[in-house]
């Protein structure tokens, strides 16, 4: 585990295919070399390259082996100041996920009665 602490605009640099990091959490990837690994595909980490990738990576259903192997991948924590307004971006995330799970169940209930 690293000491390193990253702003978030330190980590909004790095979005393109030659240094790709993501924050789940409060904890910062460097997922450049785990890009042509993903099971699901580089675009999908690249969608989330050099933002808060962790409503994307916990809706996503990950197994506990993937859990294991973004240790190997962790580079350190954003900054205390990046925290206060990371924890307000994952909120803010969380509630528009909250937000379409409702609605989806809601609106195809609608559409099935008669």
């Amino acid at each position: 585990m690293s000491d390193n602490l990253y702003s978030l605009q330190e980590v909004s640099k790095h979005n393109n295919n030659e240094s790709t990091w993501i924050i789940i959490k409060s904890s910062v990837y460097d997922v450049t070399d785990f890009l042509n690994e993903h099971p699901g595909g580089a675009e999908l980490i690249k969608e989330c390259a050099g933002k808060n990738a962790t409503s994307d990576f916990n809706n996503s259903g990950h197994s506990s082996d993937a859990r294991r192997t973004m240790k190997l991948y962790k580079i350190g924590e954003i900054s205390e100041e990046s925290k206060v307004i990371n924890d307000d971006i994952s909120d803010k995330e969380n509630l528009s996920t909250k937000k379409r799970k409702i609605f989806i169940p809601l609106f195809c209930n609608c559409t099935n009665r008669q």
